[in-house]
């Protein structure tokens, strides 16, 4: 708990707003990735295209947010491009 001074309350009630908003955006987008994941697996590349639409854009809001960093983003959507791209091929 933080000490009594009440700009240190203050920052308290914020970082703890701050860190179950962070916590909220991250179980949705690895909750997203999973259900992706487990659609690659079970080899249907027009839904996982769907879905991998939807994987981008909530990772992008992370980074907006701060959740994430671009490059983390960025590295997560091109591995599962390349797994959906290798759907197709097969």
């Amino acid at each position: 708990m933080a000490q009594r001074h009440p700009s240190a309350l203050k920052r308290h009630r914020q970082s703890e707003k701050r860190a179950a908003r962070n916590r909220s955006i991250r179980t949705h987008f690895r909750r997203v990735i999973r259900d992706l994941r487990e659609t690659i697996a079970s080899k249907d590349a027009s839904q996982a295209e769907t879905k991998l639409r939807t994987v981008m854009t909530t990772l992008d809001k992370a980074v907006t947010k701060g959740v994430i960093h671009r490059n983390s983003a960025a590295r997560h959507i091109s591995r599962l491009s390349q797994q959906i791209a290798a759907l197709r091929v097969s």
